[in-house]
């Protein structure tokens, strides 16, 4: 599919966001379309379907979109590695290190919050099964 475009029905039905939130991430120049037909429509390629996806990954990790756009930014340097020395290029990998550790550890404490979440309702199920035990005990 590379070099094909796709409207933005397409990219949202691949990326599972809607019209809305793709407007929203052009407004704030995440991702521009690659081009736009004789008509107007935003047109997207499978490179657009990538960036859509790692801003979907990054979004319920709690990442803004500022560091979205920073993190965009290193990878797209660092995908035209040929335009950059290699210090420079060093710095971009430690900008992707950066977000790859702080995602890392968000999943830990996601992690974390639904083992708590899990012990929580196992403790519930516990006291309603109880409940039910003595009700259908007094029966």
């Amino acid at each position: 599919m590379d070099g094909k475009h796709m409207q933005i029905g397409e990219a949202a039905a691949r990326t599972e966001l809607s019209l809305r939130t793709i407007r929203h991430y052009e407004e704030t120049g995440l991702v521009i379309p690659s081009a736009r037909s004789q008509g107007g429509f935003r047109l997207y390629t499978e490179s657009d379907v990538q960036r859509f996806m790692v801003i979907r990954r990054m979004k319920p990790l709690g990442f803004t979109l500022e560091q979205m756009r920073d993190l965009l930014d290193a990878t797209d340097r660092l995908d035209h590695a040929e335009t950059t020395d290699d210090a420079e290029r060093e710095a971009l990998l430690e900008r992707v290190l950066t977000y790859e550790q702080d995602a890392s550890r968000k999943i830990e404490e996601l992690r974390i919050q639904l083992a708590r979440a899990e012990d929580f309702a196992a403790t519930l199920r516990t006291r309603l099964d109880a409940a039910h035990s003595q009700q259908d005990a007094s029966v």
